[in-house]
């Protein structure tokens, strides 16, 4: 694949973007947690904070990808992580609802505007998908320390200390993209062309994967409370998660690379990421609930890593690699009050029914992506 080379250097403030862009996703159970727990929020306030960030993230998103060849990138970079910081340690000082919401939706603006341009600039890299996979691999071990420390912050110093962490990540992820981001130094010619079915159908499909993950995950902690297990057996979940995130998803995906079709993956993603829905949410016994909540993103990092390396080659402008927060973010951003909703109203066994469906759903566009690609296959050869 033809592409552009960072270096080291460059490339790990990529990584590093990454890691601190995708925060929500392995940092949703201890932030709707915490807001539940030590702000006093209902699920349902709690999840809608979780969506204004989110949904601030999508907006940033949509505006930047589509410019994304005409901008600075690095400049964009550094000051997205560094105004999201200062939002963060501002959140830090505020307890009410009102507050608090503005704050979510501001530094999800900023963070998303960040966010898009690394996205952009690894979807230019020589190879996207091990660069994404990379990212993957990172981000496990950025779960591992975050599940792990911020719990047991919390219960030494209270709710404040949550949004004090992720200020702290955001300003370590501005101050490494000033040193070492690089800006792509050519745009291919096709920017201007647009997106094709197959590219629209992909983008689709995993946007309402990340709907499901969002919709579940966000309330692993409370269901897995709610069910009765103990306080720390649920704690060593979410570690466990983090350890699965870094050891399997990324570097499988990276192995399979050139083994399994892309578009086979992400028609089987969402069908399994159905099934451990069921479980994580229905489940009683702890030794069946355990495994099915321990490696549930690991199946959404794996997928999403096929997903990016698809549509780094679909466009090589950039533009679909940079909407990858929107993508993303845009099912992310329902999930957490639609989980809410479904919980706090019918229970959390609803959520797995509501799992299936989307699931089905999800299916569906990636298996018309695959139908619409081999067509244009066809036609073009």
């Amino acid at each position: 694949m033809s592409g552009q080379k960072f270096g080291v250097a460059g490339a790990t403030a990529l990584v590093i973007g990454h890691c601190a862009g995708m925060l929500d996703l392995v940092a949703l159970p201890v932030w709707v947690g915490a807001l539940v727990e030590r702000f006093g929020f209902s699920p349902q306030q709690s999840g809608t904070l979780a969506t204004l960030f989110l949904l601030g993230a999508v907006a940033a998103s949509m505006f930047t990808a589509a410019r994304f060849n005409g901008l600075n990138q690095k400049v964009l970079t550094v000051g997205g992580f560094a105004v999201t910081a200062a939002i963060f340690l501002y959140a830090s000082t505020q307890t009410s609802f009102s507050t608090l919401a503005i704050a979510h939706l501001a530094a999800g603006v900023s963070v998303g505007t960040a966010l898009s341009m690394v996205h952009g600039v690894m979807g230019q890299s020589v190879n996207p998908h091990r660069l994404f996979a990379i990212a993957g691999m990172a981000l496990g071990l950025f779960a591992i320390i975050l599940l792990a420390a911020v719990p047991q912050l919390l219960i030494l110093r209270g709710g404040p200390v949550l949004f004090q962490v992720f200020s702290g990540i955001m300003a370590v992820a501005a101050v490494v993209a000033a040193l070492f981001f690089r800006n792509p130094t050519s745009i291919t010619e096709h920017e201007k062309k647009p997106f094709n079915r197959v590219i629209w159908l992909t983008i689709l499909g995993i946007s309402i994967m990340t709907f499901n993950q969002a919709m579940v995950f966000s309330f692993v902690e409370v269901i897995g409370k709610s069910r009765g297990f103990e306080a720390a057996h649920v704690l060593g979940v979410l570690i466990a998660l983090g350890f699965v995130n870094f050891l399997f998803p990324a570097p499988l995906a990276t192995f399979l690379q050139n083994r399994v079709s892309a578009p086979l993956v992400t028609q089987i993603g969402p069908a399994v990421q159905a099934v451990l829905a069921i479980l994580v949410t229905s489940a009683t016994a702890f030794q069946i609930w355990a495994p099915a909540a321990a490696v549930f993103v690991a199946v959404q990092i794996f997928t999403h890593t096929f997903v990016f390396g698809l549509l780094s080659q679909l466009d090589p402008t950039g533009r679909a690699a940079a909407a990858t927060p929107a993508m993303l973010m845009i099912g992310a951003a329902l999930g957490p009050i639609v989980g809410g909703v479904l919980g706090e109203n019918l229970g959390f066994g609803a959520l797995g029914v509501a799992a299936v469906l989307v699931a089905a759903s999800s299916i569906t566009c990636f298996t018309l992506a695959r139908s619409a690609g081999a067509a244009l296959k066809v036609k073009t050869a």
